[in-house]
């Protein structure tokens, strides 16, 4: 049978910030969609949402919903893309999940299309997006270790509150006026500790040996994707920003990088824009990621303490590149490949 030219396609989590996202990128990216089926929660089954220019009815997510889907996005958490997901397969559709659900899961391939595409070669119906942190930060990396081998990375990330959806969203801008307007808080609205005006070097739940979760899907993704032997030493930290989580990125590599070559290498790797002038003073920040579908690289220096060291700093949108638009483009390289 030879490939569709249109797909069925459903959203998961379509009201969600994520799964908004998703729904935008889709019509922005004009991925070919036969029917477009967005599902929620029930509580939101009627509401409508809109994709290229057509009101759409919002249905529930049940296993019934994914009949005739060939593809269907999932932004939905990972209790529910435990129930939702292997049903979803059982209907026929390709899942591509961005919760943290499947992604250690040996079965499903965690990809990152511009790093590990032929990683998709072997799925079994359910393709993990991974952690909004890792993709930028492996976007980067990809084609520095092709080159030179990276050994160790040290990572430090400075992750945006819509990371952790819209309540967070919604309490940071609530803290700020508040503090604003009295010099204090009665109570945090967004974490267990102050958001606005502050950083809490706090990520996920604390794990064993101090580190928090969030810093383990770092090590556990990086070597999934890019290369088992990798060792990294991560870093997260919320900060009162919108959009966009920016990384202060140390690598270590096995051939020598100097500025001039690692910045020929970024200019030339896949969804990189090289924001680096230090001398006008020109380098990414979060503000920049807002409209960029590209993971920006910028200060990027030899580290003179270590020998093969380089150091760099990496933004991107997280909820673009580090959720939905990974996950548009993983359905893309499906289709570029030839496997649904």
């Amino acid at each position: 049978m030879g490939q569709k030219e249109k797909y069925n396609v459903a959203v998961v989590g379509a009201m969600g910030m994520v799964g908004t996202e998703m729904i935008k990128t889709l019509e922005r990216r004009s991925f070919p969609v036969a029917e477009f089926r967005p599902l929620d929660i029930a509580a939101n089954e009627g509401k409508e949402v809109q994709f290229n220019g057509k009101a759409y009815k919002v249905l529930e997510a049940k296993y019934e919903n994914f009949k005739d889907i060939d593809i269907a996005i999932f932004s939905a958490g990972g209790d529910a893309s435990a129930k939702l997901a292997p049903e979803a397969v059982k209907q026929g559709a390709i899942v591509v999940d961005n919760s943290n659900q499947w992604r250690m899961d040996p079965k499903c391939p965690l990809v990152v299309p511009e790093v590990n595409p032929q990683d998709l070669d072997w799925h079994k119906g359910i393709i993990a997006n991974p952690n909004c942190s890792t993709i930028q930060m492996l976007v980067a990396l990809k084609p520095l270790h092709d080159y030179a081998k990276i050994k160790r990375v040290v990572v430090s990330t400075y992750q945006a509150v819509s990371g952790s959806g819209i309540n967070a969203f919604i309490g940071l801008k609530e803290e700020a006026k508040e503090y604003l307007e009295t010099g204090a808080l009665k109570e945090p609205k967004a974490y267990g500790k102050q958001i606005a005006f502050n950083c809490l070097p706090h990520i996920d739940v604390f794990q064993e040996g101090g580190y928090t979760k969030e810093e383990y899907k770092m090590v556990n993704e990086t070597k999934k994707i890019l290369d088992k032997d990798i060792k990294v030493s991560p870093t997260c930290v919320r900060v009162p920003v919108w959009y966009g989580h920016s990384e202060s990125v140390n690598i270590t590599t096995e051939k020598k990088l100097s500025r001039e070559k690692a910045l020929e290498i970024l200019a030339k790797g896949l969804s990189i824009k090289v924001v680096d002038d230090p001398d006008n003073e020109v380098y990414p920040t979060p503000l920049m990621s807002n409209d960029e579908d590209l993971t920006m690289v910028g200060r990027v220096r030899e580290d003179n303490t270590i020998e093969n060291g380089l150091n760099l700093w990496v933004v991107s949108n997280n909820i673009r590149k580090g959720a939905a638009l990974n996950a548009v483009q993983v359905a893309e390289t499906l289709l570029e490949r030839k496997i649904i």
